[in-house]
């Protein structure tokens, strides 16, 4: 009975602080919902289309204006200035006015109706990834298209069927047919790892802060007496209302991803089966931490830098078999890593639950790992020393 009684007692004690500070309400709910709607409504298009290039035409033939009427036609690549030399080009990739140019060089139409060798040069900045990597696609994409006509008409010349010319410069037809994301749209996979990782962050953040607050001001000893003492109860009664906040906002964000923005989802139900198991680990994780240092500054960084690393190793633009061993290991301590497999398995994929089972199944060791550590914590929260 007076298990009870503390478990409520802290339960309210904890909503009271919930309230009275905004700080916990800002980085609660509104930093992970405006954040989830600052990625989604950035990328709503899916992909950057459009990017602004330039070109150089130093032939000014029937041929070389044909060229660049069908690249400013091409998607992924916008026209907007044509440049007058090299330098000038360079001048405007380097302030980054634009993200590439292409280089027609003289003499292009005479060389290809007289049969001779041409080379057609184009650069990139890859230091803007995206839209560096979606130019240089689309400029290579155009000039294998343009070799393909300059073939075609030379192949015509000589009496060859179009049949027979298809066949010569595309031997092989590669089909392809992409799986779970058929529109190739950046957002269902940069939005459905981002946010939920940032979501991780805070939630490791909130943690920490919530138990170094009450360190530092010296009201550790209430919270334990509020609890009868028990460590178990006055860790359940301080989380478990920060838990049902952070699943709310999950959820939130799950009805953005999946029903608002419509992003594949095969699975919807076993994806919100395994929103409560993260946010629980990710809180279990932030409470390992601040039990091996019971200390606001370091329990705070420490925090910090494994939330932002985990943007890095938990294996969403890099696989984690690719990594030093050293470095990817500690993709396998996130709770974000088993989260993403699992969106892969259930929302992409599709795939039966039973697949994933010991994806779910390493949510739930980190909160079995608190105990163990859990003894340094008590002892910190019983006699309270704030070292700055």
């Amino acid at each position: 009975m007076s298990t009870n009684i503390g478990l409520c007692d802290t339960m309210r004690r904890e909503c009271r602080r919930l309230v009275s500070r905004k700080v916990y309400i800002f980085a609660m709910v509104l930093v992970p919902v405006i954040s989830a709607l600052f990625f989604l409504t950035l990328q709503s298009e899916g992909l950057p289309l459009k990017a602004p290039t330039s070109v150089i035409d130093m032939d000014h033939s029937r041929l070389s204006h044909n060229f660049v009427r069908s690249m400013q036609a091409n998607e992924l690549v916008n026209i907007t200035s044509e440049s007058l030399s090299f330098h000038d080009a360079m001048d405007k990739l380097q302030r980054g006015e634009i993200f590439g140019f292409y280089v027609i060089p003289q003499n292009f139409e005479k060389d290809v109706i007289g049969g001779r060798d041409c080379t057609l040069s184009y650069y990139t900045n890859i230091t803007f990834y995206v839209p560096g990597s979606l130019v240089l696609n689309g400029f290579t994409r155009m000039s294998v298209t343009e070799n393909g006509e300059i073939a075609s008409g030379k192949l015509a010349s000589k009496g060859i069927s179009d049949r027979l010319t298809t066949v010569l410069l595309n031997p092989v037809d590669v089909q392809v047919n992409t799986i779970g994301n058929p529109w190739l749209n950046y957002s269902v996979y940069l939005s459905n790892s981002f946010i939920p990782c940032l979501l991780q962050l805070m939630i490791m953040l909130m943690t920490v802060f919530s138990v170094v607050s009450e360190i530092k001001h010296g009201t550790s000893p209430e919270w334990m007496r509020t609890a009868r003492g028990s460590l178990l109860i006055a860790l359940l009664g301080k989380f478990i209302p920060q838990t049902i906040l952070f699943t709310a906002v999950g959820y939130l964000i799950d009805a953005m991803l999946y029903g608002y923005w419509q992003f594949p989802v095969g699975h919807l139900g076993n994806m919100l089966i395994a929103m409560p198991l993260f946010v629980i680990a990710s809180q279990s994780l932030g409470l390992i931490f601040v039990s091996a240092v019971p200390n606001p500054r370091l329990a705070l960084s420490m925090a910090s830098l494994i939330g932002i690393l985990a943007f890095s190793v938990a294996g969403f633009s890099y696989p984690v078999a690719s990594m030093y061993g050293a470095i990817g290991i500690f993709s396998y301590i996130l709770p974000i890593r088993w989260y993403f497999l699992i969106y892969i398995d259930q929302a992409l994929n599709g795939i039966p639950l039973y697949f994933s089972r010991l994806y779910y199944a390493a949510l739930l060791v980190f909160p079995l790992v608190v105990p163990a550590v859990a003894w340094h914590l008590r002892r910190a929260l019983l006699r309270p020393v704030y070292v700055p």
